[in-house]
């Protein structure tokens, strides 16, 4: 699970409830939108999903690590108070993964 300021902007999940998935959860509106059209990799989480989260597989194919750069950076930019999210928005996202 991970924070900031007591809210969670992202979860890694390794089969969760036995639903024998790998991967990242991370809030984002429209999810159903992005389910429907990669459903190898994206998928609706259990408890969360109906309140605008999105999991992003990790245990499918080569994984896009800037593409999970960017969803976990997007979440964490939704839930962030403004003053933090301030000094990430308009730069890089910070590398945190390399391939």
């Amino acid at each position: 699970m991970f924070k900031v300021r007591g809210r969670t902007f992202a979860y890694y999940l390794d089969d969760h409830h036995g639903d024998g998935i790998v991967g990242v959860v991370v809030k984002a509106p429209g999810n159903e939108g992005m389910i429907a059209a990669d459903p190898e990799r994206f998928y609706m989480p259990a408890y969360i999903g109906h309140r605008g989260w999105v999991g992003r597989r990790l245990d499918t194919g080569p994984v896009d690590w800037t593409e999970v750069t960017d969803l976990i950076t997007d979440s964490y930019l939704a839930v962030a108070p403004k003053r933090l999210a301030a000094h990430l928005e308009g730069s890089d996202p910070p590398h945190l993964f390399t391939a």
